[in-house]
């Protein structure tokens, strides 16, 4: 059975600069939790191009793959995760001054990590706001 984790933060800032954070791919370790992201394939940009995100520490943590599926700037970009641990889909949308992330994956013990989970990705957006109203 699928768990769904969703999430959202308030803010005030234009969607045009959240989405612009949101999406600078490597800027990601910025200020999503423990995780890098790197474009494989395409330009990272647009329905079809492909992700790769490390979440861990050191070498020990693992290899989450994406395809862009929803590529709707400034609003909303959605992937399909296509690795083997995690699978399922993930998306972000910019709505009525609030940032939503929202993700339905199959993960190994998957009712037992939500709460934790839920966690690191609330602080994570906090993360992506403060980021945002901080930098060019």
């Amino acid at each position: 059975m699928p768990t769904r984790l969703a999430v959202a933060v308030p803010t005030q800032l234009p969607a045009e600069r959240l989405f612009q954070v949101l999406t600078d791919w490597p800027r990601h370790p910025e200020w999503m939790f423990l995780t890098t992201a790197r474009v494989v394939a395409g330009d990272g940009h647009g329905v079809g191009s492909e992700l790769a995100a490390f979440t861990g520490f050191g070498r020990l943590g693992f290899v989450d793959t994406m395809v862009i599926t929803r590529w709707e700037p400034p609003t909303a970009v959605a992937v399909r995760h296509t690795g083997l641990l995690v699978r399922g889909t993930g998306m972000f949308r910019i709505a009525g001054g609030r940032l939503f992330w929202a993700e339905e994956l199959s993960l190994p013990l998957g009712s037992l990590v939500r709460p934790l989970a839920r966690a690191f990705m609330r602080w994570s957006l906090l993360r992506l706001v403060r980021l945002a109203a901080s930098h060019p």
